[in-house]
């Protein structure tokens, strides 16, 4: 997984940058593929604005989330992204696919 973050109207600090890594690090638990995560980090003030875009086998996944204090936003920020990684994973294996003679051409 590759993280990429940078920041608009903000310096993104060694700290920030770490925060960020440590917290999308169990993205990677869902899928074995790599993919990529850009995350933008940015002040409207009164609140502290995160912004990821996750892209993943040709799919694009986009998740934003804002709080008063920018750690704060980055914790929501993960929260969100974890749920839509489920979510599509969730779409990737199709669990009404049972066994049936059709599929396995036992059909006579």
């Amino acid at each position: 997984m590759r993280i990429e973050t940078y920041g608009q109207q903000i310096e993104v600090t060694n700290a920030l940058r770490d925060y960020v890594e440590s917290k999308l690090e169990r993205l990677q638990r869902h899928f074995d593929q790599p993919f990529d995560v850009r995350t933008q980090l940015r002040l409207d003030k009164p609140d502290h604005r995160a912004e990821a875009t996750v892209t993943i086998a040709g799919r694009v996944l986009h998740a934003d989330a804002a709080a008063i204090d920018m750690y704060a936003a980055i914790d929501l920020l993960a929260d969100k992204l974890d749920r839509l990684l489920v979510k599509h994973k969730e779409k990737i294996v199709d669990h009404h696919r049972g066994e049936s003679l059709a599929r396995n051409g036992d059909f006579a």
